[in-house]
Order: C-alpha cells, then structure tokens, then sequence
C-alpha cells in the first residue's frame, strides 16, 4: 500500500474544480428534493388530522357547513353533516370508471333537495356495470322516494375537464359543473352517503374511510438526502485517493490496451522469387534445377 501523500493542490486543477461545483449542485438539489418531500409529510399529517377529527365528529346540518355555489374549505374535508329532502331522480349522474377490486362500476350521484331550496348533491354508492364506460343514469337503481333524511362525509369538488357532464354522466364530480347541467340550485361541494333513512330497495356500496397514513413521503426524503451525502463522500474518497497515491495506482496496474493485429501483408511476385521453397512446396522443376547444379559443381573439381 502506498503510504506517501501529496499536497493538495491537485484539487484546485480545472477538473477538480469542475468535479467539485458537480456534486455541489447534486447535493443542493437533494437537500431542496428532501425538504420538499417533508413539506408533503407535513401536510398530509396536518389533513390527516383534520379528517380524523371531522368524521368522529356528530352529524351537522348542511346548512351549518355548506353553502350555496361554494367551495367547502379544507377543515370542513370529511365533516359529517345532515340533510332530509326528496331526491331528484331525474336529474342523476353516473360518475363513470369507477373500479372495485378489479370490477367495473359507476358512483351514483342524484340531487337531495332540501326544504331550504338549495339541493345537495349526494353520492348514493357504487354500482357495478358490465364494463369500464358504466350505464346510464336510467340503468341505476332508484333512491328512496318521498322524505328522505342522509348523513354523510363532505368532499370538495374536482377539477379540469373529466368534470364536464355530458349525456347525465361525467368521469368526476362538480358541483358547478351538474350545476350548470342539471339547472339545480346546489351547495358547493357533495357528500359521499353514510346513512340513509328510509332504505332504499337496492343499496349501493358505500365509500370507505379515508386512509390516513403517512405515504411515502418520508422515505422519500430520507432517500434524497442521502443521495445527496453519497455525493459528497464519493468526492471526498476520490480526493483521498489521488492525495495518497492510491489513483495512481489503480491506474498503473490496468492492463495496457494492445493493438489489434492488422491483416496480413501482400508479397509480390518479385519479392517470392527470392525466398527458398518451404517444405512440402518443391516442385519437379526444382529438383531438375538442383541436379544441374550439382553436375556443373562436380565437372568444376575435375
């Protein structure tokens, strides 16, 4: 093991240098992943949060929680609240590609409305199809008729364009959107059904609890920050290396690159004429050649 050490200042040459701004940035960018990815953490704990303590909560009046044409906020996420009306059958919409455990089905939403005027949009359950584009809304079993009272979680709206409802159906919920299509006046926001009173002749599958873990987050940053002191210890350990000779080394016991082997070169015919015949390449000629020769030679000493 080489046991001398070198100065330092190997590290200020052009490719140290660059070598070294390269994993500051690396490390920077895993130090701001990290950070991010703890901010989600944070987050989703704090939603978490909120939602665990809104749906242990006891039934409000919708009226206390939501209002008409707007948006509940994020604390009211999952509260439970309570209405009584009468569903508006002929204004339902199928939320399309809804699976279950591999299943195809639609959500079934349909308009309670309440006596203050204002409908409050219900999604009544799940119901399986026998393909992923669903059923239309006159497919679906009906709700209870007459009064009816329902309890259930407060959800927001989505957004973008799987929200528009076309043909009494859409591939997400809006409340703004079935607004517009249905001509309802309607609170902001929907409830996913917990309870239903009277029961209805055919029930749908209800919603399950939100899950409240942490996801992976957390991990998540660990992963990048770590990445991010793998970056500066490999720096760091290549440095030690060059500093002590062991680089240098490494690379002088590499085995050298050999040449190819180029292919084989012509010989004319001018530059055969002056080798000897191998072994197994005599030719008749040349035996009669080497008799005359050796006839002269012999005439000679005489």
């Amino acid at each position: 093991m080489p046991t001398d050490t070198r100065s330092l200042r190997f590290l200020l040459s052009r490719r140290w240098v660059v070598l070294l701004l390269v994993v500051l940035l690396w490390a920077y960018a895993c130090l701001l992943l990290g950070r991010w990815q703890w901010h989600r953490l944070e987050s989703r704990r704090a939603s978490n949060q909120i939602v665990s303590t809104n749906e242990s909560a006891r039934p409000r009046p919708v009226d206390q929680v939501l209002r008409r044409g707007v948006e509940p906020p994020d604390t009211d996420q999952y509260a439970v609240v309570s209405a009584t009306g009468t569903y508006e059958t002929s204004q339902t919409v199928v939320i399309r590609y809804q699976t279950r455990n591999g299943s195809p089905g639609v959500d079934v939403v349909v308009p309670l409305m309440t006596s203050s005027g204002t409908a409050l949009l219900v999604d009544r359950g799940w119901y399986q199809t026998a393909n992923e584009g669903g059923t239309g809304a006159t497919q679906v079993p009906d709700p209870p008729s007459g009064t009816v009272t329902v309890t259930g979680w407060v959800r927001q709206d989505a957004g973008g364009s799987s929200t528009q409802v076309v043909d009494a159906s859409a591939r997400s919920i809006s409340s703004s959107q079935i607004a517009t299509a249905t001509g309802l006046p309607v609170y902001g926001g929907f409830v996913q059904l917990l309870t239903e009173t009277p029961a209805p002749a055919t029930p749908l599958a209800r919603a399950g609890k939100p899950g409240l873990g942490d996801g992976p987050h957390f991990f998540y940053a660990l992963q990048w920050w770590f990445f991010g002191i793998l970056g500066l210890f490999g720096y760091g350990y290549l440095a030690w290396e060059e500093r002590t000779g062991r680089a240098e080394l490494r690379r002088a016991q590499q085995p050298a690159k050999q040449s190819k082997p180029g292919p084989p070169a012509r010989v004319s015919a001018s530059q055969r004429a002056h080798h000897p015949a191998v072994d197994g390449e005599h030719r008749p000629a040349d035996e009669g050649r080497g008799r005359a020769e050796q006839e002269r030679s012999g005439t000679a000493e005489l």
